[in-house]
């Protein structure tokens, strides 16, 4: 996976910063309350100070922390080896760390279904978690979070351009809108890192050109994107990508599922984490670099609403500096909200530039 490496060896590195993040993760996100059982999941590939960072706050938080550590699976939203499996399925929080993601996997479903509250951090090394959990305002980016849902809700057509030939329109009918980034309150929910917004306008009305400038991932071949990958939109299907080397990758390994849901659109999300300004090849940050358009492609969840379908695998892809139409009004230009309730909210935080 191409990455900006950064990973510091030093143990100590960001050392109070990070038992900060930890605690901020467990008490103010996954809502940990005592006695309840929290498993944390990581890979070969994740970084060990993290998961240990976030079990000591579980023990400070009153409940049992579980750390399951095994090997890196060769893709993502591949089943677990069984004990992982089992330990997920019989826990009320799960806090996933794993490159090798296991969400969208049957194992993941079984452990929802079972109502363990879930986020997946995939990736997440100690900068990462510092930076994007430990130091924004939680609650003054689920302010601009709410913000943006109340405009699409209150929009129908979306249409999403960039300078780099992006240009893309869907109609939102009567499709939630989702605030990804929050707390865990229900059991069976899913959450992810704050500053998203995610859903999925109607399939059919989704048409036009799609150019992915940032980050696409996986597979494990790409990450961070050396050149353009411009994918045709028809109706909510890809139906061509086109481009340089990284293009080239990306299609081979779309074909190589053999499976028409795999070209699926899935979903569209904006980023916004104050804590990520560029995309460093982590998904995880990449969907929430602050501006951004993030689309998914192949297995669609149940959560976003309308017809779920599952697929071989699932891809996410982001566009930088992007425009963004509610209804023809702009409330996004070139990577900059211009509406004035967002210019607010991103005052209120101390984002640059506003």
């Amino acid at each position: 996976m191409e990455m900006h490496s950064r990973l510091e060896p030093r143990n100590e590195y960001l050392g109070f910063e990070l038992a900060l993040a930890a605690r901020k993760l467990v008490e103010e996100v996954m809502l940990v309350k005592p006695g309840e059982h929290v498993a944390l999941t990581g890979d070969t590939s994740s970084d060990r100070r993290v998961l240990d960072a976030t079990a000591h706050a579980v023990a400070a938080a009153g409940a049992h922390p579980v750390i399951i550590w095994y090997e890196t699976l060769p893709g993502s939203s591949m089943e677990p080896p069984r004990p992982v499996a089992g330990a997920i399925a019989d826990a009320d929080v799960w806090i996933e760390f794993a490159v090798s993601y296991l969400m969208h996997s049957n194992a993941f479903r079984a452990a929802m279904k079972n109502g363990c509250r879930y986020t997946n951090l995939t990736a997440m090394d100690v900068q990462m978690l510092v930076a994007t959990v430990g130091r924004p305002d939680f609650q003054g980016v689920i302010r601009l979070g709410k913000a943006l849902v109340k405009l699409l809700e209150a929009a129908d057509e979306v249409r999403i351009t960039s300078a780099n030939g992006t240009d893309i329109t869907g109609r939102n009918g009567d499709r939630p809108i989702n605030l990804r980034g929050k707390p865990a309150e229900k059991p069976g929910e899913t959450v992810m890192l704050s500053g998203q917004i995610s859903w999925n306008p109607l399939e059919e009305t989704q048409n036009g050109t799609l150019v992915f400038d940032g980050a696409l991932w996986p597979p494990d071949e790409l990450g961070l994107l050396r050149s353009p990958v411009r994918c045709t939109v028809e109706n909510g299907v890809v139906t061509a990508i086109e481009g340089g080397q990284d293009a080239e990758t990306f299609r081979r390994w779309m074909e190589s599922w053999d499976d028409a849901n795999m070209f699926r659109v899935a979903h569209w999300s904006l980023g916004f984490n104050p804590g990520v300004p560029a995309p460093t090849g982590r998904i995880v940050e990449d969907e929430r670099v602050f501006g951004c358009v993030e689309l998914g492609i192949g297995t669609k969840g149940a959560w976003i609403g309308g017809e779920p379908w599952v697929s071989a695998a699932h891809t996410d892809g982001s566009v930088l500096g992007p425009s963004i139409y509610l209804d023809g009004e702009a409330i996004e230009v070139d990577g900059r909200y211009v509406h004035p309730e967002l210019v607010r909210v991103c005052q209120e935080l101390g984002v640059a530039g506003y």
